[in-house]
């Protein structure tokens, strides 16, 4: 208890000079035992440059480890999640691009660390990520469209042309092949390097082809491009750990769009679903495909909405049980090709289990479905 007690008053000295140097006023809102703090009063669209301790021992004005860029959410809050003491340094003009938010850099679980029975193909794996941008909502039937018709004019070809129930909507109905050459697309409209390309020399860019053909990621280039399924979860989490959801350990219908089975009242119910309805979500069950607007629920941690429920969302990498990655530093997945691409972030059409960050689906790359949707990152 002592050494808790140290802790935060160490962290409540550090911060306090903060007022002073930002003019903000910085308030910790939480600091738990395994050194996840999180803090407010900072100001959106800003990035925080915070240091870290594991000790205070020693000569303490100089071990500090930088985290650079952290991203200040929509809500004014950061949050970080290493051990044990912290001072924030400054905040500055955020370079984020517009719609997207900066993912920090940092080593997370990835999986079920929770040890939920039911999910047998995310064994709990240590894994580094380095800093990305993500956008911080699905791509929207009306972002699709209008760089589909960009696309279309300039070379690309695509299998679906996209569905949805509104122009705000996420786009859905497209298969993994249609997402990546949007992806090239948009790079392309905002003059930046492509990332796919149909040979290992990356010669030829990606614009057409879909059933068979072999795309290749050329990950230095910094232009938009899927995720992989370690960004993804890295984003999903928002900076907690050990939580079934980005937000905490239980799901109810104010919090996603999801297919509502709480325990009670059935045999198929979840302990950690809420409801208080069962089945589709009330607000949104009208229409063909009940999806919410993009960006209609909170956001989690790091800014970003709809990473549970609402419709999944395609990632880069191949599937394998349990993972099959080559390295646990920025993994891509396992080398291909293999049967199916991943997806992950539950769905308006599926129960509250595939919401869970950890929760892993995966499908043909040339399927598409009402319920499979996606969102680009890109590189730092």
């Amino acid at each position: 208890m002592k050494t808790k007690l140290n802790s935060q008053f160490m962290v409540l000295a550090l911060l306090a000079g903060v007022q002073q140097t930002l003019g903000q006023a910085v308030v910790i809102n939480s600091l738990s035992q395994n050194g996840v703090l999180v803090c407010s009063g900072l100001q959106t669209g800003t990035v925080a440059t915070v240091e870290w301790a594991s000790s205070l021992a020693g000569p303490w004005q100089t071990n500090w480890s930088g985290l650079t860029g952290v991203a200040v959410a929509t809500n004014g809050t950061i949050t970080v999640s290493v051990p044990m003491f912290y001072r924030v340094l400054g905040v500055g003009t955020s370079s984020t691009p517009a719609g997207m938010a900066s993912i920090p850099a940092g080593t997370f679980t990835m999986g079920n660390s929770i040890a939920d029975s039911d999910l047998t193909d995310g064994t709990p794996t240590n894994v580094y990520v380095s800093a990305f941008y993500m956008d911080v909502n699905l791509v929207t039937s009306n972002q699709w469209a209008g760089l589909y018709n960009y696309a279309t004019n300039h070379g690309y070809s695509f299998v679906h042309a996209g569905a949805s129930e509104a122009a705000n909507h996420p786009v859905q109905s497209v298969d993994w092949f249609d997402c990546v050459k949007w992806s090239n697309a948009r790079s392309q409209q905002a003059g930046l390097p492509p990332v796919y390309f149909t040979d290992e020399a990356y010669a030829h860019v990606y614009t057409n082809g879909d059933t068979g053909t072999m795309v290749y990621a050329n990950w230095a280039a910094k232009g938009y491009r899927l995720p992989t399924e370690a960004e993804w979860e890295k984003a999903a989490r928002g900076g907690l750990s050990g939580q079934r959801f980005p937000w905490g350990n239980t799901i109810s219908e104010s919090q996603a769009n999801y297919f509502a089975q709480p325990n009670p009242p059935n045999i198929h119910g979840y302990i950690y679903d809420l409801g208080p309805y069962t089945g589709y979500n009330t607000n949104f069950d009208t229409g063909a495909n009940y999806t919410s607007p993009a960006g209609y629920f909170a956001a989690n941690g790091y800014g970003l909405y709809d990473m549970a429920g609402n419709v999944c969302e395609w990632c880069w990498d191949w599937y394998a049980t349990p993972y099959g990655q080559t390295s646990n530093t920025n993994p891509t997945g396992p080398v291909g090709p293999l049967n199916y691409r991943v997806f992950r972030g539950g769905n308006w059409d599926y129960y509250a289990s595939t919401a869970r960050c950890a929760a892993r689906g995966y499908g043909w790359a040339d399927s598409q479905s009402t319920y499979i949707g996606f969102r680009c990152v890109r590189g730092l």
